[in-house]
């Protein structure tokens, strides 16, 4: 068993190790981006996948298990693959609607977990050259310590969500357009970016206070969640069932930064989990 020194050494070198396998898909998203991206459907026509999503998941992952062969990956396009101690959460392109539709605000996303615990994660928006990073030793940017300071007051303070998409509307009904506008009444703004690495990583960073999600997986948040702990804020996640274990797991959440305080979101969030775990829901 590590000790808490070995541990520290361990999250640097993963946290190395996801942003060099991150940075070496930049140059291929940046020369397509905003090209004649062909974009295929997933679940439904608002999943969008493209050639890009998956080229760079591959590169990604020959990268991680040639660095640390001890490993196993989650990829979103390619599913659980091998079987080591380090378990590698990959999403090539979060954000790939934005992608694929040129718009600047889509990331890589990569975190490492030993036992169900998150020790480093990366998320690169390409575009702007912004490198976040996080171990056990705390969160940066560009090498950059993150300190950041949310605004207290929720009158005052900035949201970024992607609720409610087009599912959500089909699943909740009238209820999602409502828990929307007490969204958009309460907070000084409310930014739909879809993206919701980026968005974490922007909460982490102080430049949005809280950040919201319903129904994400495991690759969407993972890094972007211990980023926002490691730079001092609070992730929160919730369920449908009872059931514990890791917080990136569940699939719902609230990310608010140091000093921030967003009841709202989180009533919000409580009653639309409520409201599907008795309706059934159990995604």
């Amino acid at each position: 068993m590590e000790t808490t020194a070995d541990l520290s050494e361990l999250s640097t070198r993963l946290r190395d190790i996801a942003a060099e396998a991150a940075t070496s898909v930049g140059p291929g998203l940046r020369a397509a981006f905003r090209t004649s991206i062909s974009a295929g459907h997933k679940t439904n026509a608002h999943d969008l996948v493209t050639e890009h999503d998956r080229a760079s998941e591959e590169m990604i992952v020959h990268h991680l298990l040639a660095c640390q062969p001890d490993s196993r990956v989650l990829g979103e396009e390619g599913g659980h693959r091998g079987s080591g101690r380090i378990e590698w959460i990959v999403d090539p392109i979060d954000g790939t609607s934005n992608f694929a539709h040129g718009v600047a605000f889509f990331c890589v996303s990569i975190a490492a977990a030993l036992e169900g615990e998150l020790l480093a994660g990366v998320v690169y928006d390409p575009i702007a050259g912004l490198l976040f990073t996080a171990d056990l030793t705390g969160a940066y940017l560009n090498g950059a310590p993150l300190r950041p300071q949310a605004q207290a007051e929720e009158a005052r303070a900035s949201l970024m969500t992607d609720y409610p998409s087009a599912e959500a509307l089909a699943l909740d009904g009238p209820a999602a357009l409502e828990a929307f506008g007490e969204l958009v009444g309460t907070y000084a703004t409310v930014r739909r970016k879809v993206s919701a690495a980026l968005a974490l990583a922007h909460v982490a960073a102080g430049w949005t206070d809280a950040t919201l999600g319903l129904d994400t997986n495991p690759w969407d948040v993972a890094a972007g969640a211990l980023l926002v702990r490691q730079a001092g804020g609070s992730y929160l996640p919730f369920r449908y069932d009872d059931a514990s274990g890791p917080a990136h797991e569940a699939p719902c959440f609230v990310a608010v930064g140091p000093g921030g305080n967003c009841p709202t979101a989180v009533a919000v969030v409580e009653r639309l989990v409520a409201a599907r775990r008795a309706a059934g829901h159990r995604r």
